[in-house]
């Protein structure tokens, strides 16, 4: 069973996420579902309908805040979404959870799992964004961050005297990957462009939050700080990151496995069948599963 649920933030701010329940729930460890940069929880729609997860264990899919329903004007960082994926399972009385994040969401889990390490079985991170890895725009942005920060507080000024728009457009990826998925070789192109566009982007959220998930994402990653479990899927093209060069930086972890696809920055839409596989093969096999115990 899926449904939408609410939990209130430390500040008392409405946060939604979906949980998925399975027919027959074992004490077996749950899974958060962490979406990427300007998305939202319904990245994860083919994962929770393919995997084999679902059988046995809850999966959370929680709109991170400023995006999504979980509408957010104010600042925002790596740490206040960290929090709030641990304010959440404490609202479940969950003990722990793999998190499993793609791109802006591979980050949080990152830095959740050095923040949170008991709470953290293991981390999936696909299309991590290590700050030293950057190419094309993020590198060129790198640059420019001090102006980028000067604009958003801007825009979070002229949020709080009340200039914002009332109503954001509704966002749901599942529609977008199958546009890719319909897609004849010689347009593929141009539909993954057209759905990355940030002219897109911006119209389904606060312009602010657009801005600042460039500055959280080039932030440094706590590398020496997680010592759990972890497996990253990378991309094979450079539109984004140099897969050697995240390699590099992440293969510093104490625990660690590499895959790589090939693809661009887009995985959970072009490659969505093998990533579920290779998410519900990791994480069965993962020894943290057989010491697991819920609060309840």
């Amino acid at each position: 069973m899926d449904e939408k649920l609410h939990f209130q933030g430390v500040d008392g701010t409405d946060l939604v996420y979906w949980r998925w329940t399975p027919i027959q729930p074992e004490r077996n460890i749950p899974v958060v579902l962490l979406h990427g940069a300007a998305s939202n929880s319904t990245r994860w729609w083919h994962f929770v309908e393919h995997s084999r997860l679902i059988t046995d264990r809850l999966l959370f899919r929680p709109d991170l805040r400023g995006h999504g329903e979980s509408i957010w004007r104010g600042p925002i960082r790596l740490e206040h979404w960290s929090q709030d994926i641990a304010g959440m399972l404490r609202h479940e009385q969950q003990a722990e959870a793999f998190i499993v994040g793609h791109c802006l969401g591979a980050n949080i889990a990152f830095d959740f799992a050095s923040r949170y390490p008991k709470m953290c079985a293991g981390l999936v991170l696909v299309e991590p964004i290590a700050c030293e890895s950057v190419t094309g725009i993020l590198a060129r942005l790198k640059a420019f961050l001090p102006i980028l920060r000067l604009s958003v507080k801007f825009l979070r000024l002229l949020n709080q005297l009340g200039f914002y728009r009332r109503r954001l457009e509704s966002m749901n990826l599942r529609d977008l990957d199958r546009r890719v998925h319909e897609a004849t070789s010689t347009k593929l192109e141009k539909v993954l462009e057209n759905n990355s566009s940030p002219w897109r982007d911006i119209k389904v959220m606060p312009i602010a939050q657009y801005l600042g998930n460039f500055i959280e994402v080039l932030r440094p990653l706590p590398v020496s700080a997680v010592h759990c479990p972890c497996l990253v899927i990378q991309s094979s093209g450079q539109s984004i990151t140099d897969p050697e060069k995240t390699k590099t930086v992440l293969g510093k972890l104490v625990e660690v496995e590499f895959i790589e696809i090939e693809s661009e920055h887009w995985i959970p839409t072009t490659h969505p069948a093998r990533l579920c596989e290779l998410i519900d093969a990791w994480i069965l096999q993962n020894r943290a599963n057989k010491k697991y115990f819920w609060y309840r």
